[in-house]
């Protein structure tokens, strides 16, 4: 290979610009991807371009972000994650996979596994929460997915996991802003998804737009070299986020491109998505001895090898004549099980869910009830709002002749402030047995660069609420978002609230049935819900202070004018928002009951090479047919630095009918226990430790034991 084709390589280009220079680019060798091109006939025809009329005839590879859907759409990343089911996590990605592959993109920019511990970043939506471990295996069965089996297959797609590394920290959930993370917090939490990842066998990673401590992503060495390449081995290739590299002038990381395109490579970036800083520079770069060419070969190499893996060589072209599978009734049921694990019941008082027969009129209410497009939610370039079926189609479609539904949106869109409908949407309330309000938020207002300040309901949509309690008939609240939304208000006002983050193409159907019963809510939030956004960030497994918050102190309402100082307490709370969030990580409810008994494990002292053994009963103490998700929760009372109060450490789901009991059991190495010291060894240290198993992270049933040298 020349030098010329070697960079060339390690260019990915965009088929939105010029068509004729991009064929001319592609003719020289000059192009190694392309993203954004769907249409088959152009995919086959620029790699026919590639292939035919280059010298060395090398594969194009098309990307495209595929990230919760191709055109069947699942529910949002951060929704599938609610599911805690790996396997729904994986259908969903093979299905896209499956779509996607057939119009030829073999990568995808997914998943995106940063630790998202702030609901006012609006990428939360791409991402599975605020857990370690639950990320590591959410992210893995997504990989798993996309992939297949083999990367040879034609059904196949790349995954690429993204952002390496932190991004999810972004100060004051602003995207793309600077993270302060401490190596050992990125070691003990914000890496290990994606070593699960290299285990899993990403093909690629994607470096993230953040600095971190001063050091652009795409540009640190330690992370891509250090760590991804010399600790876990990784044979993939990394990639640039879109103009990452060139941003590093803006950081005032670099000088000028030149300078940017020398730190990314020396770094180990080994394709640049769309800045051409690589082009431009790394040839001159070269003869200066700023870059050597063994970097350049050991990045052509990794993509090259991936190349090879994926059959690219032998079959790069697709059948344009295919018979379609878009939207077949296997990918749709697929989608409409993940839509209806991944919804949370937050709130059922008097069992007002799932409706009941003595309900015969119901009030459709709020501005998502029949909301095709904002349904689908974040990054669903391909989607098609004519195949989504939203819950107001759903429910005349399924239950229509079960009630009479009478349908007042009252408000056009969820930031709509027009209240001059409500009284329309109060007078059907009126009328009806039940309300139905649909709200949330649209999907413009999550997903990369739209972050908030302000987490409320947007419009009059809690005008709307206020409004609808007052009719005086049960009032169910449905939500249907992309991140955590402080609803401690509309909460208080509903007797029910059903919490479904964007749910994709069959969210209507997943909704209707799980309002009538036809299903039974099993979802679990994947992340804190605050009561304020002053709260955030807040998470479940943050560490304990000098002076943790007491149920004992003195919250504003209380406090006596004049007040002495000592008189409110020396504690870690807000005086306002008090002690708690509005729902705990690992919280969701069920239309039936569960209780947790005989907690047992193995032994009360182990070694770092032992395995314990944790069972217990779990029992459906209620009147139906229902899905728990159990959860294992371990604390490390003592180290050598300060450890989280609580760590989610094991998950299943375990159906039960009404009555039934089983023994659950979990396999937990001892070895998993282990942390970054403050040596910064990763070792199991010796001593007490908690272990609770329990339906989320603040409830539960536990016993202590020991780890020994």
């Amino acid at each position: 290979m020349t030098l010329e084709e070697k960079i060339g390589q390690m260019n990915q280009i965009s088929s939105y610009g010029n068509l004729e220079e991009m064929s001319r680019l592609i003719k020289k060798g000059e192009v190694g991807s392309i993203l954004n091109e769907i249409d088959p006939v152009r995919v086959n025809a620029l790699q026919r371009l590639a292939i035919e009329e280059s010298r060395l005839g090398i594969p194009l590879l098309i990307a495209r972000d595929v990230i919760h859907g191709f055109k069947t759409i699942f529910p949002i990343p951060l929704g599938q994650a609610a599911s805690f089911n790996p396997q729904i996590a994986e259908d969903g990605a093979r299905v896209a996979a499956i779509e996607a592959t057939s119009v030829g993109v073999r990568w995808t920019f997914a998943p995106m596994i940063d630790i998202s511990r702030d609901a006012r970043w609006g990428r939360i939506a791409e991402s599975c929460g605020e857990d370690t471990y639950l990320t590591s295996v959410m992210g893995a069965a997504m990989i798993k997915g996309f992939q297949g089996d083999s990367l040879n297959d034609p059904t196949s797609m790349l995954a690429c996991a993204k952002h390496f590394v932190g991004y999810g920290a972004a100060e004051g959930g602003r995207d793309y802003n600077s993270t302060h993370i401490t190596e050992r917090e990125l070691r003990n939490v914000y890496l290990p998804p994606f070593e699960a990842a290299t285990k899993q066998g990403a093909a690629t990673f994607m470096t993230s737009f953040n600095d971190n401590d001063g050091i652009p992503s795409s540009g640190n060495p330690f992370i891509l070299k250090t760590v991804l390449r010399n600790e876990w081995g990784f044979k993939g290739f990394v990639v640039s986020d879109w103009a990452s590299i060139k941003e590093m002038v803006n950081h005032g990381f670099c000088a000028d491109d030149k300078d940017a395109a020398m730190k990314a490579v020396n770094a180990g970036v080994d394709m640049e998505m769309v800045s051409y800083t690589y082009m431009n520079n790394l040839k001159d770069l070269i003869k200066e001895g700023k870059v050597s060419e063994k970097a350049i070969d050991d990045a052509v190499r990794n993509i090259l090898r991936i190349k090879f893996r994926m059959g690219l060589f032998d079959k790069p072209y697709i059948n344009e004549k295919a018979t379609s599978v878009m939207y077949t009734p296997e990918n749709l049921a697929k989608a409409k099980e993940a839509a209806v694990q991944s919804a949370i019941l937050l709130k059922n008082d008097k069992n007002t869910l799932p409706i009941n027969a003595s309900v015969r009129t119901i009030a459709v209410v709020g501005p998502m009830a029949d909301a095709p497009y904002e349904q689908m939610g974040t990054w669903t370039f391909d989607g098609e709002k004519t195949k989504t079926q939203t819950p107001l189609q759903a429910l005349k479609q399924f239950y229509g002749d079960k009630v009479k539904i009478i349908y007042e949106p009252a408000l056009a869109f969820t930031r709509d402030k027009n209240t001059a409908n409500i009284a329309k949407a109060v007078n059907a309330a009126a009328n009806a047995d039940l309300v139905l309000a649909f709200v949330g938020e649209e999907a413009i207002l999550s997903g990369e660069a739209h972050s908030l300040a302000d987490l409320h309901l947007k419009g009059a949509q809690t005008t709307l609420i206020e409004a609808l309690a007052k009719a005086g008939k049960p009032l169910v609240t449905i939500v249907m978002a992309g991140r955590p939304l402080t609803i401690e208000k509309e909460t208080q006002l509903s007797n029910s609230v059903l919490y479904s983050f964007h749910p994709g193409t069959m969210g209507g159907p997943a909704i209707a049935d799980l309002l009538f019963g036809k299903s039974v809510p099993s979802g679990k939030t994947p992340v804190t819900f605050p009561k304020e956004v002053g709260q955030i960030p807040i998470y479940y497994n943050h560490n304990n202070t000098g002076r943790p918050a007491s149920r004992h102190e003195t919250l504003l309402d209380s406090i006596p004018v004049e007040a002495g100082q000592t008189s409110l307490g020396c504690t870690s709370f807000y005086l306002d928002a008090g002690f708690d969030p509005l729902f705990p990580f690992g919280y969701g409810l069920s239309y039936t009951t569960f209780q947790y008994s005989n907690l047992k494990i193995s032994s009360k002292e182990f070694v770092p090479k032992d395995e314990i053994t944790v069972t217990f009963d779990l029992k459906n103490t209620g009147n139906s047919e229902g899905t728990e998700v159990a959860q294992l929760y371990v604390r490390d009372k003592v180290g050598s630095v300060v450890r989280p109060v609580k760590e989610l450490k094991r998950f299943t789901r375990v159906t039960l009918k009404p009555g039934e009991t089983k023994n659950v059991s979990f396999k937990l190495p001892v070895e998993e226990l282990a942390f970054w010291n403050i040596d910064m060894n990763r070792v199991v240290e010796p001593g007490e430790f908690t272990l609770w198993v329990g339906t989320n992270s603040q409830e539960g049933i536990s016993v202590d034991f020991k780890v020994k040298d």
